[in-house]
């Protein structure tokens, strides 16, 4: 993430529009570099002749306006989750208006699909946009096309490098030089339209329609190709959270849509005049002199777009986290303004080597094509899905709007993923094994978690019985606050119990302390903490965080006000519980599962990282699991 509505609010309207813009749009706004060539060159059987031409225009205008403007721009966002988006939040928040347990899992599940799915298109977009950026030296230079992988290897892996820098300071060209970016596809695609202005017939949906008569051979296989003019589309829901819906809407329908519009149909224009122009229409839209300066700006536009594509994947990793759907790993806050600039080491370094071995697997844009479409199309669908329950339980829309939305929707989105199941065999495999991958992890640790906590209830010991129980052969007290780690309310933290029984001392105040994610993105200060006190010392503390927010779990207890506990630094150990498994055919999952699981916990992230606890005042205990 590059921007956060809580820092914005002293911009004015236009400002908001350029900022957006540059972080919202540049992956649908890099499409026009590869979607057409892709659609007659892609061995579709596509001849770049008029019926050809305007069927494919018009398919592309008709996408660009139901998908885009009406599905994402008007409807899909509305559905923000206190000001977020993105596939978590509307899983959260439709989960919320259900009640049924059943219900809820499959929602889950749908949302966890969605976001596995994400993470292939977050390999291909970086990979394929800049691929085709950087092919545009072939069109002036044929003889260096050899170059075209090592120098699209070295932006990219210049771009992962540089991540744990942040964005703050590129993130400030952004806006501007996208501006420039839509102003000359909108340029480019003008002055085309005005030499063959015959290709506006296009805006006929007659023609999308009468495409498929003519191609009966085709049919729903070309919106696999045509599904790459709608990259992005996605982003504008998960970037909601940056700017908030009016800015994004705003900048759509003012500036990206026109400038989309103005170069496909400039592009069409050349095709009907020069049909050999489509080894790359885009390029040859630009005069001789205009070509070079068009391809250092089209390579900036595609890091740019790859930029929010990765940052993305930060969020969606982190949101999963604090959901507790991955397990714990390192986060770096990369900017003391704005709480969504976030890095994560590990996710970037994995999502570099998916996009090096893309690229190298691939070597070209139009071999990534081939890739390209399925995750995305299957997240829009998934997002239909989960549209479809807010409409009706949270925004309770009446029947006769939301089902025709909702059965035009899933029709649209069904035909575009079911055309590109094909390229399952043709390299789409690989954002899918990467999406399974993942879902595999979040699942695994999703259920581990679950018998981990069954395992860990202990029958018929309850804080008032255990303080009972202290009370009639009290232990030796030492003077100032012990907090223990609880993940639940009605489970006694392990830490406790060892602590009890190895070294049979209690301080004069214990805390259990229990961390829940909301599933909302923000907690007001107001309801950060509760606080409930019991006899003979003991406290229980409740912190309550957003699933977008920072965890600061000793700056929250500032805000925790119970009478007669306090929190002096120096007089305040953290008692922590470090679990190793020792796997049975108990367990409830497959052996393979539960080595799994055991990897992953041994390798999270610690409690006392994550809540951000004082090094030199943590105390770990270890305890062994049988499960």
């Amino acid at each position: 993430m590059t921007t956060s509505t809580a820092s914005l609010p002293h911009r004015t309207m236009p400002g908001l529009i350029v900022a957006t813009i540059g972080v919202v749009y540049g992956d649908i706004g890099t499409s026009p570099l590869y979607t057409l060539r892709e659609v007659f060159t892609g061995g579709y059987g596509v001849r770049p002749d008029e019926a050809g031409v305007l069927g494919i225009l018009s398919l592309i205008f008709w996408s660009l306006l139901w998908v885009v403007s009406l599905k994402y721009v008007i409807v899909v966002l509305r559905a923000d989750n206190e000001g977020e988006g993105g596939v978590m939040a509307l899983t959260a928040l439709a989960r919320q208006a259900v009640s049924h347990h059943g219900v809820r899992e499959g929602l889950i599940l749908l949302g966890l699909v969605g976001a596995a799915l994400l993470y292939g298109d977050s390999m291909i977009t970086p990979a394929i946009s800049v691929l085709s950026a950087v092919e545009g030296v072939e069109v002036a230079y044929p003889a260096i096309d050899h170059w075209i992988v090592p120098v699209a290897l070295i932006i990219l892996i210049g771009l992962f490098v540089l991540q744990h820098k942040g964005t703050t300071v590129i993130g400030r060209l952004f806006g501007p030089l996208m501006l420039v970016w839509f102003t000359s596809l909108a340029a480019l695609g003008l002055m085309a339209i005005l030499q063959t202005p015959e290709v506006l017939l296009a805006l006929n949906p007659g023609y999308a329609v009468g495409f498929f008569t003519a191609h009966p051979g085709i049919g729903i296989a070309i919106l696999s190709a045509v599904v790459l003019a709608l990259t992005g589309a996605e982003a504008l829901y998960a970037d909601l959270g940056h700017f908030g819906r009016p800015p994004i809407a705003r900048a759509w329908f003012l500036v990206v849509l026109p400038a989309l519009l103005l170069n496909y149909f400039g592009q069409g224009a050349l095709l009907l005049e020069q049909p050999e122009a489509i080894r790359n229409p885009f390029y040859l839209l630009a005069p001789e002199w205009a070509l070079w300066p068009l391809v250092v700006l089209a390579t900036l536009a595609t890091i740019i777009a790859s930029q929010a594509v990765i940052s993305g994947a930060f969020s969606i990793t982190y949101q999963a986290i604090r959901f507790g759907y991955l397990p714990r790993m390192s986060v770096h806050h990369t900017s003391r303004l704005e709480r969504g600039q976030i890095y994560m080491p590990l996710v970037n370094w994995l999502l570099m080597a998916g996009v090096v071995a893309l690229v190298v697997g691939f070597a070209s844009s139009t071999g990534l094509a081939t890739a390209y479409g399925i995750a995305v199309t299957g997240t829009m669908l998934i997002t239909t899905l989960l549209l479809g329950v807010v409409m009706l339980r949270v925004w309770h829309w009446p029947g006769w709007l939301a089902i025709p939305l909702l059965i035009g929707f899933v029709l649209v989105d069904t035909l575009y993923f079911s055309a590109n199941i094909a390229k399952l065999f043709h390299g789409g495999a690989f954002p899918v094994l990467a999406g399974a991958g993942l879902f595999l992890l979040m699942s695994t640790w999703r259920r581990g978690r679950r018998l981990l906590e069954a395992r860990q209830m202990q029958p018929g010991l309850s804080l008032e019985g255990l303080i009972t129980s202290l009370q009639r052969d009290p232990p030796h007290r030492v003077e100032g606050t012990a907090i223990f780690l609880s993940g639940r309310t009605d489970i006694l933290p392990r830490a406790l119990l060892h602590n009890l029984m190895h070294n049979q001392v209690l301080h004069r105040q214990v805390a259990l302390l229990t961390v829940v994610t909301e599933d909302r993105p923000f907690v007001p200060i107001s309801e950060r903490a509760e606080c409930q006190s019991f006899e003979f010392g003991f406290y229980r503390i409740v912190l309550h965080f957003g699933f977008m927010e920072y965890t600061d779990v000793p700056g929250a207890l500032r805000y925790c006000h119970c009478p007669g506990l306090t929190f002096e630094p120096l007089r305040t150990t953290w008692f922590l519980t470090r679990e190793t498994l020792i796997a049975n055919k108990r367990m409830g999952m497959a052996r393979w599962r539960e080595r799994l699981f055991s990897f992953m916990l041994k390798n999270a992230q610690s409690n006392m990282q994550y809540f951000h606890l004082p090094p030199h005042r943590v105390v770990e205990l270890g305890s062994q699991l049988e499960v």
